[in-house]
């Protein structure tokens, strides 16, 4: 699944070449997770002026209203000066002056949604709930820590759930706590003042490392570009399971949280 580092990725990746492109035709798919939210064709003429990234969705700015896109569990984009003919999982191009914006998504639970601005009842829907960007300024340890304690789920579960920090997915999740110290069945709210600013630390740099290596390819995701991430090939416990700790030689182990995988080292996380 794209988490935030993929989601940046991609923006970085389209965000230059697409701004100021005016939109010039539009082709809706097969339907996604949410509808568009009006007729296509009401977005011809309109101009896009910039690209910004709120957790794990993408806002283009439209001179008029924004689209929302999320990639959900398979989704990409590219943006190219020309595109093939739409494949069976190419479920919406925006056809602009300056290339071709293409959401191609095999299991469809990605979405584009118009709103005609962020405090639209669409809009708050979707982003109203965030926690805490954790690579902008306003992500500080005091607020942090204070919503860690108030939960009293297992940290893993924490960083998932987005309303405390928003975009740590799993592969981010298991990583920062491994760097951490901290075992991802630790309860949030036992988790101390010394031992968050250590999380806090782990989360930033672990999501920038992520998003200066391209992001993650597990299966087939790519920048817009078309170019694939390769962080997973640095990652301390990440699917590695049964394999040697990086650090200290401990087997890898796995448990499963939430239907989700969560490795960590026995030795290096004790608690």
């Amino acid at each position: 699944m794209p988490e935030l580092p993929e989601v940046e990725v991609t923006r970085l990746s389209l965000a230059d070449r697409i701004a100021g492109a005016r939109i010039e035709g539009v082709r809706v798919g097969k339907p996604l997770r949410w509808p568009l939210g009006l007729p296509a064709q009401r977005l011809v003429g309109r101009t896009v002026r910039g690209v910004r990234r709120r957790g794990k969705y993408l806002l283009l700015d439209l001179d008029e209203g924004l689209l929302l896109l999320h990639l959900g569990m398979s989704g990409s984009l590219s943006f190219r000066a020309q595109a093939p003919g739409a494949g069976a999982h190419d479920h919406f191009d925006l056809v602009t002056s300056q290339g071709i914006l293409r959401l191609n998504d095999p299991r469809r639970f990605g979405a584009v949604v118009y709103a005609p601005g962020e405090d639209a009842p669409a809009a708050r829907k979707l982003l109203g709930r965030l926690g805490i960007e954790p690579l902008g300024e306003g992500f500080g340890l005091d607020e942090f820590h204070a919503g860690l304690r108030r939960r009293h789920a297992a940290v893993k579960q924490v960083l998932l759930a987005g309303d405390v920090v928003v975009g740590v997915g799993n592969i981010y999740a298991s990583e920062a706590l491994f760097l951490a110290g901290i075992r991802p069945t630790l309860r949030a709210s036992r988790i101390s003042r010394a031992r968050a600013q250590k999380l806090h630390t782990a989360v930033r740099q672990v999501l920038a490392r992520a998003v200066a290596a391209g992001g993650s390819t597990l299966r087939d995701f790519s920048n817009a570009r078309g170019e694939a991430g390769y962080f997973q090939l640095e990652a301390m416990v990440y699917d590695r399971a049964g394999q040697p700790c990086r650090v200290c030689g401990t087997p890898v182990k796995s448990i499963r949280q939430g239907q989700r995988s969560s490795y960590f080292c026995p030795t290096c996380q004790k608690s």
